[in-house]
């Protein structure tokens, strides 16, 4: 038993006026309690108390000690209640990263709906297609577009993102549609490439591709419109192109061959300790995007 808890048998035996009735209300065994109280005087160095074989009784110093003791810990439980409460309600700032272009037509919307919902929050975000450290970087949640490392980030399951190859009707009309990928070593490209990760692949063997990139962007509006442009066929994620798909502007090619979904986690750290303000976006921002069809494996 440590001093705070000795502590408390000490207010709990001046309350009750028995050792017998401190056990009971601290919901120990008598024998425990006895060494609680034994502990603390010897501790301080002085009696608390005077036993008789049928009363007990505080010394004088014993009743300055109650009344101090009494003080502290009134202030203890406020401070814990405090925080407690703290805890439980979402507040602060709240620092959401995703990628660019996932986030500026999913994520925000949810976070704009959020911080009406709660007024003592606010939010400091940043999309980007780089991987984002979030402890480094000062970051609470962050969504993932990847299978995810083994770290001690704790992640939500959202759902899961096709990887399509789409190209613009004008340019399929002209170089004719790919109907195998070894077909891509016939086309031209649209390639992609992040800062500090180099150019992303193709997901297919080395001769599966196209023969010429005839451009290399690191901005996925930039990618989406070369292709839309008819420069060639590209791959991106399904949410990168599902209104110019939607509309014609783009067509999904080689669906037959697409490599697997990828999972779609949000992350953060924590686990069941993270704040309060982190928990409540969480399920939140989780229960929204799970609805979305593009994270059932849809465009």
């Amino acid at each position: 038993m440590d001093h705070l808890d000795n502590l408390r048998v000490f207010v709990a035996v001046a309350e009750g006026g028995s050792l017998a009735e401190a056990a009971r209300r601290r919901e120990i065994s008598a024998p425990a309690a006895t060494r609680a109280l034994a502990a603390l005087e010897k501790r301080l160095g002085a009696a608390l108390v005077v036993r008789t074989t049928r009363s007990l009784r505080l010394t004088e110093v014993g009743e300055q000690f109650l009344a101090d003791t009494r003080q502290v810990l009134a202030s203890l439980d406020a401070a814990e209640a405090a925080v407690t409460g703290l805890g439980a309600r979402p507040q602060g700032q709240l620092a959401v990263t995703a990628p660019e272009l996932f986030g500026q037509r999913h994520i925000a919307p949810l976070l704009f709906e959020f911080l009406d919902r709660h007024p003592e929050v606010n939010a400091r975000v940043f999309f980007s297609n780089r991987v984002v450290h979030l402890i480094d970087e000062g970051f609470d949640v962050a969504l993932r577009i990847a299978t995810l490392p083994d770290s001690g980030l704790t992640a939500v399951p959202v759902g899961r993102m096709r990887v399509v190859r789409v190209a613009s009707p004008a340019y399929l009309a002209q170089r004719g549609e790919p109907q195998t990928p070894a077909d891509l070593a016939g086309h031209q490209g649209v390639g992609f490439a992040i800062e500090g990760q180099g150019r992303i692949g193709w997901g297919l063997g080395d001769a599966e591709r196209p023969e010429q990139e005839r451009l290399v962007v690191n901005s996925n509006v930039t990618k989406v419109a070369a292709a839309v442009a008819g420069l060639g066929i590209t791959r991106a994620l399904a949410y990168q192109v599902t209104d110019e798909v939607r509309d014609g502007c783009l067509q999904i090619v080689l669906a037959t061959h697409e490599p697997p979904p990828v999972p779609v986690h949000l992350v953060y750290p924590g686990g069941r300790l993270a704040a309060a303000k982190v928990r409540h976006f969480v399920q939140f921002a989780a229960e929204r995007l799970r609805a979305l069809p593009l994270l059932k494996g849809g465009v």
